[in-house]
């Protein structure tokens, strides 16, 4: 009796735990209902490159404001960046902006090479604020291949 149990039971249990590991999504797959990141040339005026969002692109971004050192004393970002890295969130991260706790929902990245990078993140009501962070970027321009 248990023999002929195993024998059904084992076979089954196998298929179904086949399925649903082939239903669950990877670690890193895209999330359809999150904006692509996008990569915006400066020089061109334009979004030059739009990838799919994933789980890894949401690591970085969430790592970048979990690095804030505060507000940066620049009034706006530097011009002469090559590149802007727009990193739509996945769901709002607080993040802690000068004495006060903002929600996040995207996050632009200003890397230049001359210059420090400033991250620029707008709260619910829209204003924008210009941060700055430390943080590795290597594997995020290595993930993007930055120009």
């Amino acid at each position: 009796m248990i023999n002929r149990l195993k024998r059904v039971l084992v076979p089954f249990v196998l298929s179904a735990a086949a399925v649903l590991l082939w239903a669950m999504p990877a670690a890193s797959a895209p999330d359809p209902s999150v904006k692509p990141v996008q990569v915006f040339d400066v020089k061109a005026g334009k979004v030059v490159k739009t990838i799919p969002n994933d789980a890894e692109y949401q690591r970085y971004a969430a790592e970048w404001l979990s690095s804030v050192t505060g507000l940066s004393p620049q009034l706006k970002p530097n011009e002469k960046c090559g590149f802007v890295y727009r990193v739509p969130l996945s769901r709002p991260i607080a993040t802690k902006v000068g004495g006060q706790t903002i929600e996040v929902d995207d996050v632009f990245l200003f890397y230049c090479e001359e210059f420090e990078p400033v991250l620029l993140v707008f709260d619910a009501e829209r204003k924008p604020y210009l941060l700055n962070f430390k943080a590795d970027l290597k594997p995020f321009l290595r993930k993007i291949a930055a120009p």
